[in-house]
């Protein structure tokens, strides 16, 4: 599709957790799996704005007429999530993390931060209500296809998640309502589906290094699309980066269907199959009105100090003599700060042998053992005795394997053949097998000493006595 001559107009908005606590709370951002012990049942209706109109999207979903049931842990909610109890001061953590965020992202940090109560009448908050912040306007990153501006930068608190919907019900669980949550709006300046994936990538690359929190669900991502005689509709529910450009194509393709017919800005939900399929009527500034129970802020970025952006981090590690691919694998992994740790404390490892170690063999053991992978405290262990020379670094896979299935790894069944004794057992492998082609020796060798040393050396030392 010619995307310029349709007059393609797109924007997109990321919401992204932070860890630690949560925003108007002192209780853990753990998102807790455990066995509700707390259940609350509400019903929850709109009421008018300040202006005295009332939200078109929260008409509708109060036309319902729903009974919200919510479930929680105790270990991670209290009675700030159930709407019994007015929130506590902001979390400090959560928003110098938004404004490390808005000074990578060139922003303009506002003057004065004033919570808003945004009207959310689908039962995904208890207060009926959503609590958000501008933080900062007038960023903008650079991209292939030119600048695109971000007018806001927000922090509000992350909603409860559904897990049941019947006839007259929704059931929600609370342990994820209050986790901090920054948001991210770019302006309708990007070009194609492509560019729109570019654009969120960057975005997320940005987050991740500030060191957000991670994990499935912690990030999400909204699109704004329209083209021309077609009004915008939102796009909601992006989890993964590789559904965005294949989802605006079956959009467009959509609205282009549509063309000549009287639509209204309106909500739209991202399917499965790249198709999309109709939320609810576009909310509007009806819904938003000042939040009386949390004082404004004046914001002070002077102490902070920003951070290495990953890309950057990722050319530090190919310095160090780490491949490219590698160096972005250990930089996109929340694994940074222990290789940080190793290669400090084994100082005759290659670089690249522990970032192989942290990054690779995990997957490699679980793939060829079929067991968990190894833990922060395994590969350390396994690194310490490759470090002192106990071990080749071709048993790692192996003495890993040992490790993550709860074993008691016997080192000596791994240790290092010193080169006199390598080169006595390639001897009498040779002479065990007269006749055999090189290839077929390598192999009787390879499965003989694996894991006791190098491979490399055992090809040599084979290619030097075979004749």
């Amino acid at each position: 599709m010619d995307y310029e001559k349709l007059v393609f107009r797109s924007g997109i908005e990321i919401h992204q957790q932070v860890d630690g606590k949560k925003l108007f709370c002192s209780c853990p951002t753990i998102n807790s799996q455990k066995e509700p012990d707390i259940r609350v049942e509400r019903k929850l209706r709109t009421t008018a704005s300040e202006l005295g109109k009332i939200d078109a999207a929260a008409q509708y979903e109060a036309g319902k007429n729903l009974k919200f049931i919510y479930e929680a842990n105790s270990e991670d909610c209290c009675l700030v999530e159930y709407d019994e109890e007015p929130p506590h001061a902001v979390n400090p953590n959560a928003l110098r993390t938004a404004l490390t965020v808005a000074l990578l992202l060139n922003a303009r940090i506002v003057d004065e931060i004033r919570f808003m109560r945004k009207i959310v009448i689908d039962g995904s908050n208890t207060s009926g209500f959503q609590r958000t912040a501008l933080i900062a306007t007038d960023g903008f990153i650079e991209t292939s296809k030119g600048k695109v501006l971000i007018p806001t930068i927000c922090l509000e608190e992350e909603a409860a998640q559904k897990v049941e919907a019947g006839k007259d019900f929704i059931r929600y669980r609370l342990d994820r309502l209050g986790i901090p949550l920054i948001e991210i709006g770019t302006d309708a300046s990007i070009k194609d589906p492509e560019h729109a994936k570019e654009v969120a990538a960057y975005l997320g690359m940005v987050l991740r290094s500030v060191g957000v929190k991670r994990g499935l669900g912690t990030i999400r991502q909204d699109l704004n699309v329209s083209i021309k005689g077609h009004p915008r509709v939102e796009i909601k529910g992006f989890q993964e980066l590789k559904s965005i450009p294949r989802t605006i194509e079956n959009e467009v393709k959509r609205q282009v269907s549509e063309a000549g017919k009287a639509t209204e800005p309106h909500v739209r939900k991202a399917e499965p199959d790249f198709t999309t399929s109709y939320l609810r009527p576009m909310p509007g500034a009806d819904r938003m009105y000042p939040e009386t129970d949390v004082l404004p802020i004046k914001p002070d970025a002077s102490s902070i100090t920003i951070p290495k952006l990953l890309t950057e981090r990722a050319e530090e590690m190919k310095g160090l003599g780490i491949s490219s691919e590698l160096s972005l694998q250990l930089v996109k992994s929340n694994k940074l700060v222990f290789f940080e740790s190793l290669s400090s404390e084994f100082k005759h490892l290659e670089p690249e042998i522990i970032a192989q170690t942290i990054i690779v063999t995990p997957k490699e053991v679980k793939k060829r053992f079929k067991s968990e992978e190894p833990s922060e405290d395994h590969i350390r262990l396994a690194l310490k005795a490759l470090d002192k020379g106990e071990i080749s670094k071709d048993a790692l896979v192996e003495v890993l394997a040992a490790l993550a299935s709860g074993k008691e790894a016997d080192l000596k069944k791994y240790a290092k053949l010193s080169e006199k004794e390598l080169d006595n057992q390639i001897k009498e492998i040779i002479k065990e097998n007269k006749g055999l082609p090189l290839n077929a020796l390598i192999g009787k060798a390879m499965e003989r000493l694996r894991g006791r040393a190098d491979g490399q050396l055992i090809v040599s030392i084979i290619k030097k006595l075979y004749k």
